[in-house]
């Protein structure tokens, strides 16, 4: 069902992991194990740690596939299928490889991946053998299959000249082209743009999984990748260009455009600042402590003028005291003149000084 959904979207090609039977019978199937995509607990509980690979495919054929994508809903799509829908969904059984092929013939390109089954396995060294002979029975066109298994490819190029040989390894152009490789099936991350160039002047086509964002599918569509790999396709589909696009000459015009604006606003910054600091005079460290002291507040002067007041009414007064202690004893100065005059404290001449407020 999910992938007749995706051909009616009119996509490019589909993507399937291979697995054996125990029986032989090529099926698909994604994980290790039958656990997370079936009810094989519910229906077989002692055979649900099993490989997939180590049951028959009639076992597997009585295997629900459908509900686990309704109870988890994995990609918030469950709620817009219709009644009909819902009910197919439901009752999805495992698909085998015949009938992918079935389904596909004519309407788009497969791209087939092999996972090797355990060793005890009865086909273990056939496994690809048997696979590469269901391709060929059915009838689907060469031309249209992309085969990603790296073993054996001598042997496939042989039976199946048509494929596409594809490689899931980076590697330099030369080994690729000595293995005749036509394409690469990498992640996004694991390639540059430049590389992208590289492979395709080597006529190398790039395949790049996993996308689901329409953000990195127009990115990855506006480097030149020819096809991505997605579980949103029912999204992108809806992606008829790039989200965003500009032509070479729109986008230098852009840029030019920022650059001159950039360019203005830095000079009518700088312009704007030499204006305002041209306005205030240079200082030097004395006037700036000459300036510091003059502009006190009105508190402090009223306060330095207060001092001052006293401080000469009291040198009033000491002056005073001399002169009359100078007067009752001027017949001792004039009698002897070198006696050094005492004033009544008892201490011997003084000298004052007038202290400015930086210690001169």
């Amino acid at each position: 069902m999910s992938f007749r959904k995706a051909l009616e979207q009119k996509l490019y090609g589909l993507q399937a992991d291979i697995t054996i039977s125990l029986d032989g019978v090529p099926f698909l199937m994604h994980d290790a194990t039958l656990r997370r995509t079936t009810n094989v607990e519910e229906e077989f509980p002692e055979l649900a740690r099993r490989p997939a690979s180590m049951l028959n495919w009639t076992i597997l054929q009585r295997l629900n596939a459908g509900q686990w994508f309704l109870k988890t809903d994995p990609f918030w799509t469950a709620s817009s299928l219709s009644p009909s829908d819902h009910k197919e969904a439901q009752n999805q059984s495992i698909c085998s490889l015949a009938e992918l092929l079935e389904l596909a013939k004519g309407n788009a390109t497969l791209l087939l991946n092999l996972r090797d089954p355990p060793r005890e396995h009865p086909y273990r060294s056939n496994f690809l053998n048997v696979t590469l002979e269901a391709v060929l029975r059915s009838g689907f066109p060469q031309h249209q299959v992309m085969w990603l298994p790296n073993r054996q490819r001598p042997l496939v190029r042989k039976v199946a000249p048509g494929f596409q040989q594809t490689s899931g390894s980076k590697e330099a152009v030369a080994s690729l082209r000595r293995g005749h490789i036509q394409r690469l099936n990498l992640r996004y991350t694991q390639v540059s743009r430049q590389e992208l160039r590289d492979y395709a002047s080597w006529n190398l086509s790039v395949n790049l999984y996993t996308v689901n964002a329409p953000w990195l599918f127009s990115l990855l569509w506006c480097a030149g990748v020819p096809s991505v790999t997605s579980d949103n396709s029912h999204t992108l589909s809806q992606v008829p260009s790039p989200l965003w696009i500009m032509a070479p000459d729109e986008y230098c015009l852009m840029w030019v455009t920022t650059d001159l604006i950039s360019f203005t606003l830095i000079v009518g910054i700088f312009v704007l600042q030499k204006w305002r600091l041209g306005g205030i005079r240079s200082y030097n460290p004395e006037q700036i402590m000459l300036s510091a002291a003059v502009h006190r507040t009105s508190r402090d002067v009223s306060i330095m003028k207060e001092k001052l007041i006293f401080s000469e009414i009291s040198d009033g007064v000491e002056v005073s005291d001399e002169l009359s202690v100078c007067s009752d004893n001027s017949y001792d100065t004039y009698a002897n003149s070198n006696t050094t005059p005492v004033g009544p404290r008892g201490g011997g001449s003084r000298a004052k000084t007038l202290t400015d407020r930086s210690g001169r």
